[in-house]
């Protein structure tokens, strides 16, 4: 038999890396099984679940081994914050190293899922699917550098449907703690423990699932964050230059002063798709954002300085001025984005269309989240399940993207050198009894 070769500075780091993670998790059963869970997310392999993962973990054990893995993920009371924390103390500074935090990406991720006893599971939009589908959904907060992003944040959203049904609820072990938010507001909790914990902040960027939100924009303005976010192309807004008039005193100054903003029939917000149509030809710019695969992504934008209309009626006083960023491409027939922001009114029309345009980067992220590491394979039913094998996903995820932050964001560092047992050859996954799934 040959010596083994004595591992090269990656696996050397990767070693450390989920020793760190396996001392976040506590106790010390845990460590070896969590050591395991992470080397089988970044194997090659189809599916990250956790049978064929014991599969190529333990060929010659792998019920033992599918046993250890379960309890892990499924049943074992280890904290996801904090193992997730640990990952981002080791993968945070890597990314600063080549460049400063830009940005803080607030997403969601849908999961085709069929049945209704999977925690969370309703029918809902379905990004993955582009239309309303069964499935669940998890919403996340990234950190971006110009280069790099890496997913800080990541929670289950549970309708309505499944607050009001405590048999459910009880059947998939969701805790009592847990009560109905919506999007927006689970995105924010996610953003004050960002902050809470002291990761650099950047522009808060989001679609327009947060950003036609009022409350989310006026409380990430209360908490001194500047945004740029998507809006609806029905969202109403004051023309450059115009605002709800100031109500007039009382007749004789008889009763309390009148505060609440007015509009007439001549003094009216309109939509911002009308507002964008009556432009002139000379307001629309074109402008390049990024190099794409082939060529240059660019498009026409206009910009203007707006007031935001939202029921404003109920206000004592205007919402303060913002940006407005239209996007209007040449081939089309009318404008197809729009965003608001709170970024400075001297900020250059580059400027905002790159920050409008920087959410893709965290496209990346989800694509190899899902195909690589199987971020979408767990299985399991349960709160506890759902969140560990996510946790655990991120957190291995977390150490390509510091690997590539020691190279470059391009590096291909997806192979860590690790060992890969073949499967056994009697080994039938469920579903397949004829056949063993190949690997």
């Amino acid at each position: 038999m040959g010596e083994k070769t004595a591992p090269g500075p990656q696996e050397q780091r990767f070693a450390a890396y989920i020793e760190g993670l396996a001392e976040a998790a506590g106790h010390a059963d845990r460590q070896l099984p969590l050591k395991n869970y992470c080397t089988g997310l970044l194997l090659p392999g189809e599916r990250k679940s956790v049978e064929p993962m014991a599969a190529r973990l333990a060929g010659d054990n792998v019920r033992r081994m599918h046993q250890s893995l379960h309890h892990l993920v499924a049943d074992a009371p280890w904290n996801d914050e904090a193992v997730l924390d640990r990952s981002l103390d080791f993968v945070i500074p890597a990314m600063l190293r080549r460049d400063p935090v830009v940005a803080w990406v607030v997403d969601d991720t849908g999961f085709p899922k069929k049945g209704r006893e999977s925690v969370g599971v309703a029918r809902q939009y379905c990004g993955q699917v582009g239309k309303q589908d069964n499935c669940r959904v998890a919403v996340s907060l990234s950190v971006t550098t110009e280069k790099a992003s890496m997913p800080v944040a990541y929670r289950l959203y549970l309708p309505q449907s499944w607050m009001e049904d405590r048999q459910r609820r009880k059947k998939t072990g969701v805790p009592d703690s847990i009560q109905f938010q919506t999007k927006a507001e689970i995105a924010l909790d996610q953003i004050r423990r960002a902050r809470e914990r002291g990761i650099p902040q950047g522009v808060v960027l989001a679609d327009a699932g947060y950003g036609n939100d009022t409350g989310f924009r006026a409380e990430l303005t209360k908490l001194q964050m500047a945004y740029v976010v998507g809006i609806q192309s029905s969202t109403t807004v004051w023309k450059p230059g115009e605002e709800p008039k100031s109500p007039p005193p009382r007749k004789d100054n008889i009763g309390r002063p009148r505060k609440l903003l007015q509009r007439n029939a001549k003094n009216q917000p309109v939509s911002v798709k009308d507002l964008a149509l009556s432009l002139p030809a000379e307001a629309w710019k074109k402008v390049t954002w990024r190099q794409g695969v082939k060529q240059k992504l660019q498009s026409r934008f206009a910009t203007l300085r707006v007031r935001p209309a939202h029921r404003d009626y109920w206000r004592s006083e205007p919402h303060p001025e913002e940006w407005l960023l239209i996007e209007w491409p040449s081939a089309e027939s009318e404008p197809t984005k729009y965003w608001l922001s709170t970024l400075p009114a001297d900020t250059a029309l580059v400027e905002l269309v790159h920050m409008g345009k920087h959410r893709w980067i965290i496209e990346r992220d989800y694509q190899e989240l899902k195909q690589e590491l199987g971020l979408g394979h767990y299985e399991g039913r349960g709160w506890r399940g759902f969140h560990h094998h996510a946790t655990l996903c991120i957190a291995a995820y977390g150490f390509l993207v510091a690997e590539r932050s020691r190279f470059s964001p391009s590096a291909q560092v997806g192979n860590l050198g690790l060992p890969t047992p073949e499967l056994p050859p009697d080994y039938r996954p469920r579903g397949s009894p004829r056949s063993p799934r190949a690997a």
